[in-house]
């Protein structure tokens, strides 16, 4: 069920948000009415089959409950899901790169045994520049390239490297922890965050002085400041720096991008930390994989099941409602959905705390996504580093920015007209690592554009305005790669308002909410709830909302069914059985 344009969205497993809230009171009677009909008990409800909900539910059935996923779209992933967008063309719809799926989600749902394939892309980065050169950044080559700019710069790689790889370690060891928690209630209900609290602290002493300097740098300082304070050549600045403005609606030199920044290089593929590939069967490859584990462990997943309420009684979550009017009753219901949508749109206002509701209200989304894919007859021939025929850049991340400033102005340019003249693109071709996503000979490309306006400021409809950016975004290429414009066959477009009402990612947030330091590690989605549980018992959160954060990890949903498991085990001792 889509929402008129502008008007909302729906997600995963949501229907329109402004239509629940005035239907509550009738839901709530019919509800009470049908209650009889409604099924089996089950254990666990989780709202949304996106990855992290079905990661969530493996762990939960290896603890030996009975769990059931409802997801609105036709199937499961969220948006991690792999579709035909052309005639014979297929391709990541959203989610479109792996680096940061977590290795224990990998070994634990055994998702290799399932199906999936990664592999690592040849040259990690490409970037094309105005004058005719260009930089690639990958494994054994990053420091030669940097050398036609900076013979400092290179010499400084090495350094550079090893201080952000110790403190990107700290991250990969806090990715599986559940936060410590700020609660109220005396000593004793603090004790166990004061001992979570000591070792974090006990991890942080472990880096020293100079590098706990440097991990306060990275969380508090701009992109921009702190790589300028590295590096004097402008195209290594920005092949590094384009990661802190990924699904980051923010200019580079905005305090707190360096941990955006941060956040992108702590995952690893295959083993190499640090490195990017593609799962062969695009990123619904993962996803499906998931799903099959699930189902292998005893989980019922529902398709086609849009919730439009979570059942709240006496205080407690007691199940979800589809918009069909199945009733699906539970000891717990886990949500997988932004925390906003989860709190304005499926729980009654009433059941929430006043402050709680009010400040989740607040809850800051939106990154300056637009994404594309399309269909080409041929690959990219750049003017830069010439040649149809595929060659290592083809399977690079290539971006279209070559600059920091460059990517400050598209900023400010969107902020002002709704998205820039010379925006940003990141282009890949996963069809040149996996060729059963396009006919023989010819490619697929996803294009990750940044930046856009997730609100265009003259209050206008990204849907008035979306093939108009759609086709900049195709121009933008083609001045690098003349042939690129003549070689699309087909295009797929998601602006902002298209990501948010086909997989509720709130103002095309792909994070589920702004990575910033009041909504990062014990202060998301807030302080007092970081520990996966909400202000309504039984009802807990296991998104992109909810430590870590964004991108395709499986960690929210890892670390929310450890806490589930947790409670249940003690619920079931104080019961005395």
């Amino acid at each position: 069920m889509v929402p008129p344009s502008g008007s909302g969205t729906t997600g995963s497993a949501v229907i329109g948000r402004d239509r629940v809230r005035r239907s509550f009171p009738e839901s709530r009677r019919r509800i009470e009415g049908e209650m009889k009909g409604s099924g089996p008990m089950r254990d666990v409800v989780i709202v949304g089959g996106g990855h992290n909900g079905l990661v969530c539910a493996a762990y939960l059935a290896m603890a030996g409950l009975k769990v059931t996923v409802l997801e609105q779209r036709p199937v499961v992933g969220g948006a991690a899901v792999t579709e035909e967008f052309h005639p014979g063309f297929r391709n990541s719809v959203a989610a479109y790169t792996v680096s940061l799926l977590n290795p224990k989600v990998i070994r634990d749902l055994d998702l290799p045994r399932h199906g999936l394939t990664v592999v690592e892309r040849e040259v990690a980065n490409f970037l094309p520049l105005d004058d005719g050169r260009y930089l690639k950044t990958g494994a054994g080559i990053t420091k030669q390239e940097v050398a036609k700019f900076s013979i400092r710069d290179a010499e400084r790689l090495d350094d550079y490297g090893a201080r952000t790889e110790a403190v990107a370690d700290v991250l990969r060891d806090l990715v599986l922890r559940t936060p410590p928690n700020v609660v109220s209630g005396g000593l004793f209900a603090a004790l166990p965050e004061l001992i979570k609290g000591g070792r974090v602290a006990q991890r942080l002493r472990g880096l020293g002085l100079d590098l706990q300097r440097e991990l306060l740098d990275l969380f508090a300082m701009s992109a921009g400041h702190y790589l300028d304070r590295w590096f004097e050549s402008a195209p290594i600045k920005a092949a590094y720096g384009f990661d802190s403005i990924v699904g980051n609606f923010a200019s580079p030199y905005t305090p707190g991008s360096a941990y955006v920044l941060l956040h992108h290089v702590f995952g690893e593929v295959n083993g190499k930390k640090g490195a990017w590939g593609h799962a062969i069967g695009g990123m619904g490859a993962i996803t499906q994989a998931m799903a099959k584990s699930a189902q292998s462990l005893g989980v019922e997943i529902h398709t086609s099941a849009p919730v439009k309420e979570v059942i709240v009684e006496k205080g407690r979550a007691a199940g979800a409602v589809t918009t069909d009017g199945r009733v699906f009753r539970a000891d717990v219901v886990v949500s997988n959905l932004n925390p906003k949508l989860l709190f304005g749109t499926l729980v009654d206002p009433a059941a929430q705390p006043a402050d709680f509701h009010h400040r989740i209200s607040g809850w800051r989304c939106g990154s300056g996504t637009f994404r594309m894919n399309v269909a080409l007859s041929e690959l990219p021939d750049f003017t830069a580093l010439p040649g149809k025929a595929r060659a290592p850049h083809h399977t690079a991340g290539i971006i279209i920015a070559p600059s920091l400033d460059y990517m400050d102005r598209a900023y400010m340019d969107a902020r002002r007209d709704g998205w820039s003249a010379n925006p940003i693109v990141e282009v890949l071709i996963p069809s040149t690592l996996d060729p059963t996503l396009a006919p023989p000979g010819q490619h697929v490309a996803s294009l990750f554009c940044q930046h856009v306006s997730p609100t265009l400021p003259d209050g206008s409809s990204w849907d008035d305005h979306r093939e108009k950016v759609a086709d900049l975004m195709i121009d933008t290429v083609t001045r690098h790669a003349p042939n690129f414009k003549g070689a699309v066959l087909g295009r797929q477009i998601n602006s902002p308002l298209d990501l948010e009402r086909t997989f509720g990612l709130v103002g095309g947030d792909i994070f589920h909410g702004a990575l910033d330091l009041n909504q990062i590690f014990s202060a998301r989605p807030m302080l007092g709830h970081a520990d996966y549980r909400t202000p309504v018992a039984g009802l807990y959160m296991c998104g992109a909302g909810t430590h870590p954060g964004g991108g395709v990890t499986g960690a929210p949903g890892h670390n929310a069914a450890r806490e589930i498991v947790a409670d249940l085990k003690r619920r079931r001792l104080t019961r005395g059985g």
